[in-house]
């Protein structure tokens, strides 16, 4: 299995930048889909973007089309998601996650939180 580690949330304002990292371990990086979720309070926890594990093909969900880029390092074992033009209703708590291809997310990391202030 995987393990994964975000880091970079916070509080910042709207308009604003923030950065996530997320670092695996264990299985072979390369090989997993990765993906970048979120849950705000009394909602359902939503896909908001993946990047495939062969070739860098990216999707993301409606809110944050444009605004947001995921990216992956392969050889650092690393995933990021570049969030600008942050809105308040992008406060959640952002998880990083693992997949194999053709299955479901199966490794999660504990999650990091955003807060962006109206």
């Amino acid at each position: 299995q995987v393990q994964l580690v975000e880091s970079g949330g916070g509080l910042v304002q709207a308009g604003g930048s923030l950065r996530l990292s997320c670092a695996a371990s264990g299985r072979i990086f390369s090989t997993f889909i990765m993906g970048w979720f979120r849950q705000a309070p009394g909602k359902e926890r939503e896909l908001v973007a993946r990047i495939r594990e062969n070739d860098g093909d990216t999707w993301y969900g409606g809110p944050v089309k444009g605004r947001f880029t995921i990216s992956r390092d392969n050889a650092l074992d690393m995933v990021y998601l570049e969030m600008n033009n942050l809105k308040p209703e992008d406060t959640a708590v952002y998880y990083c996650a693992a997949a194999r291809p053709g299955f479901a997310y199966s490794a999660w990391g504990q999650g990091t939180q955003v807060t962006v202030s109206s």
